[in-house]
């Protein structure tokens, strides 16, 4: 039995309770129930998700790019401590081995109550001889994807050759480039970075990772040169709607590229910055312009035979950086694998909307295919590897000869009109009141944990944030989520539901 089955008591009334609902009347009624929050101890950001609901009608909001800030450097310098330094906890994987591979490259950080992406660029495994090679092409990567790069050098060590090949393409880049002198852990070792002013790269700044000496001081001229809104990663407002393109090898995503793009393409647009810059391709698909955002110029260049599956996932977090709504094409000719689910846990985790492309469709009739029944197998694994994002508008293609590839636009459209979808705070509390009366949360504890007051805080994902007088069960706030499914769509895209457990002040 799922979680969430515990708390149906059957069909209820909710769909047609919420159909007669008399508007006027439940926005009266939200305005009371936030009145009586007065009675709780809130902090300042639960006044700040309170106030912003002020007039906020139905607009919908669009949120900059978070500034982008690389960290790059040979293996075994010390860029993963300084990653969880910086984040303030254990993300990244630390060993003593160089090179160690981890999925996740990019993470969202917080200085001086500013916000900002981090990317670790180190967890591709170069073999001695190709050394040169390899910290090259991470560092191009990183300098495609940042809008500042921190260069980090073992200063015990002092600058390499490797270091020295690096820094010809951090000063090409013209981008903002912050030498890094990493593991002077007490202020004797000070000299040791003093040394790398040779590299050409200005002042570097001793840290010790590690121990996390000087870092905030190294953050606090980051600050300086980071611009508000990521430049790479920029979303524009009013332009064509952005689609990543997401898959892993061979599953077709170059045949969808070309076919979309092919003899409709309108132009190919070279965002402006260094001509490595990653190409955006403006496709006319069902009469309207999309953006593609692929990150092209690094698929083209790097082909290392290792660390190839960290590469893909740079690019996925690169590309889902700057996409709305991602594309995940799966090749049914094959099982489901671990990094199809992979890639839609990325996506989920970003927020975007999401679509799903079974690619190669027109294998399903052949002899060989019909012969393993291939179509019950799938139908078997998307029902249990895919049950979370049962929500997803699934599109049968074939890129190949481009066999309904029309159907992907009213899919794309959908995931991106449930992705900016907005309910009035009235409506959501009605919603709530209704859904609490007909199963209310089970007792834990002798006690009851109520929904005080709700509202959705933000779209592009629709974001809704439960002020709680105790903590709800994951199981419950699944059954919310489902049941708002049910009611208001929300097909293609994620639902956030944050909780926020108050007391009552003490009088």
């Amino acid at each position: 039995m799922r979680a969430e089955d515990e708390y149906e008591a059957g069909p209820d009334q909710l769909e047609e309770r919420l159909a007669d609902l008399d508007e006027t009347l439940a926005e009266q009624r939200a305005v009371a129930l936030r009145a009586s929050l007065s009675d709780y101890d809130l902090d300042e950001e639960d006044a700040a998700v309170l106030s912003g609901l002020v007039g906020s009608g139905d607009g919908i909001e669009y949120l900059p790019a978070l500034p982008v800030v690389a960290i790059v450097g040979r293996p075994n310098v010390g860029k993963s401590a300084l990653v969880n330094r910086i984040l303030g906890r254990r993300e990244a994987v630390v060993e003593d081995t160089p090179g160690v591979t981890r999925d996740r490259v990019t993470y969202k950080a917080e200085w001086m109550e500013r916000r900002f992406s981090l990317v670790d660029t180190g967890g591709w495994e170069p073999d001695a001889r190709g050394i040169d090679k390899s910290v090259a092409a991470q560092a191009e990567v990183a300098i495609d994807l940042a809008d500042v790069v921190l260069f980090v050098v073992d200063a015990m060590v002092g600058a390499t050759s490797t270091d020295e090949h690096v820094v010809k393409l951090l000063r090409r880049s013209g981008k903002p480039v912050l030498l890094v002198a990493n593991k002077i852990d007490d202020a004797r070792h000070e000299p040791e970075a003093a040394a790398l002013w040779n590299l050409g790269l200005g002042e570097p700044y001793p840290v010790s990772a590690i121990h996390g000496r000087g870092v905030a001081d190294l953050l606090d001229e980051v600050m300086k040169v980071l611009p508000d809104v990521s430049a790479v990663a920029k979303h524009e407002i009013g332009g064509p709607r952005r689609v990543a393109i997401l898959g892993r090898p061979n599953v077709g995503k170059s045949s969808l590229l070309n076919k979309a793009a092919g003899e409709e393409r309108v132009v190919v647009n070279e965002l402006a910055g260094t001509t490595r810059d990653p190409v955006d391709e403006i496709v006319e698909l069902g009469g309207k312009l999309w953006r593609l955002v692929d990150t092209a110029g690094i698929r083209r260049r790097v082909h290392l035979s290792q660390g190839a599956d960290f590469y893909a996932s740079l690019r996925t977090s690169a590309a889902l950086e700057k996409a709305e709504v991602a594309v995940v094409v799966l090749d049914i000719s094959q099982p489901l694998s671990e990094q199809d689910v992979r890639i839609i846990d990325m996506v989920l985790e970003s927020g975007r909307a999401l679509v799903l492309a079974f690619n190669k469709w027109d294998l399903l009739n052949t002899p060989e295919m019909e012969n393993i029944d291939r179509r019950r197998y799938l139908e078997r694994e998307i029902e249990q590897d895919l049950a979370h994002v049962a929500w997803a508008p699934r599109v049968n293609i074939s890129a190949r000869t481009g066999r309904h590839l029309d159907k992907l636009v009213p899919a794309l459209e959908t995931a991106l009109e449930s992705w900016d979808q907005r309910i009035s705070t009235g409506k959501f509390n009605a919603f709530l009141s209704e859904l609490v009366a007909e199963h209310p949360h089970p007792l834990r504890g002798g006690k009851q944990p109520r929904i005080l007051f709700g509202t959705q805080a933000s779209t592009r994902p629709p974001t809704f944030v439960l002020f709680t007088t105790g903590f709800l069960d994951p199981g419950y706030r699944r059954f919310i989520q489902r049941r708002l499914r049910e009611i208001y769509g929300f097909e293609g895209s994620p639902i956030v539901i944050n909780m926020r457990v108050r007391e009552r002040k003490q009088r």
